[in-house]
């Protein structure tokens, strides 16, 4: 016997013990039914990321509004004239990581009791544009701009744009 024949016996040669394994063309069947799932899934997932970024802005727009008619709440109980709040936060407009809708002085002034940081184009953030504006990006080229007014307590967009009627109807 050589080395060979030492190294290998006939039994290791049985096609019996390797009939339990996948074919190729099985193998290959699968991962086009992976591939046809997988094309199918993912836009549904883009969707469903998208739908989320916009319940994530309504809770906020809903908290904003919230707490604006708690500030007036507040204020017309103490007997300050006008009730509204004249501003929504003290943070520097056009700056990132920026505390908006909360004072964070440790009083009862602040709109939301916990700040939300400012993020320029970034989906699902809110970014401050000037002292009564704030934009809120829906996905990095689509923002929703909101204006405060101070003497009504109006928090709101533009109606005719679709994302400001997904945000706040």
């Amino acid at each position: 016997m050589g080395v060979i024949s030492l190294l290998f016996s006939p039994k290791d040669f049985d096609l019996q013990r390797y009939k339990s394994a996948f074919t190729l063309l099985e193998l290959v069947f699968v991962i086009v039914v992976i591939g046809i799932l997988a094309a199918v899934a993912v836009p549904k997932f883009m969707v469903t990321r998208t739908d989320a970024i916009i319940v994530k802005g309504k809770s906020n727009v809903s908290a904003i509004r919230n707490g604006i008619a708690l500030q007036k709440s507040r204020n017309m109980l103490k007997g300050i004239n006008p009730p509204y709040p004249s501003s929504l936060d003290n943070a520097p407009a056009n700056t990132a990581h920026a505390s908006l809708f909360s004072y964070g002085d440790g009083n009862i002034s602040s709109i939301l009791q916990y700040p939300i940081y400012s993020k320029k184009n970034m989906d699902g953030h809110w970014w401050k544009e000037s002292a009564n504006k704030y934009d809120y990006f829906v996905t990095q080229d689509k923002n929703v701009s909101f204006d405060y007014n101070s003497s009504t307590g109006s928090f709101d967009c533009d109606h005719s744009i679709q994302n400001c009627k997904n945000l706040t109807e």
